[in-house]
């Protein structure tokens, strides 16, 4: 039997650093506020940590993990992508508000 390793992406650091920071949805944190929260968090865990802190609320609280993990992924895509990429018309936003242009997907409920 072989042994095989799970090597997470960048986005999904960074979503589970977001979900184990001490960042809340209600705080409507800016996009600076949420890379610090990030990198707070990985610096504190590290990448296995972060996801171990995951995996242990979806164990203990699956029905909140599941809205704080949408919430972390959704803040933690739109901040780190739009990081990386021109300003839109250099217009500040919240994490949260929507995209000109930003593209989401529906996930279908079972």
């Amino acid at each position: 039997m072989q042994l095989t390793l799970y090597h997470p992406s960048t986005s999904a650091v960074w979503a589970d650093a977001l979900f184990v920071s001490v960042l809340q949805r209600s705080d409507e944190p800016g996009a600076g506020q949420v890379r610090w929260a990030v990198a707070t968090a990985v610096r504190a865990y590290g990448s296995g940590g972060c996801a171990q802190r995951v995996a242990q609320e979806f164990g203990d609280h699956p029905e909140t993990a599941a809205a704080r993990m949408r919430w972390a992924r959704a803040v933690a895509g739109e901040v780190f992508a739009l990081s990386s990429g021109p300003a839109q018309d250099g217009a500040r936003r919240r994490p949260g508000q929507p995209v000109a242009g930003f593209r989401t997907r529906q996930l279908a409920r079972t």
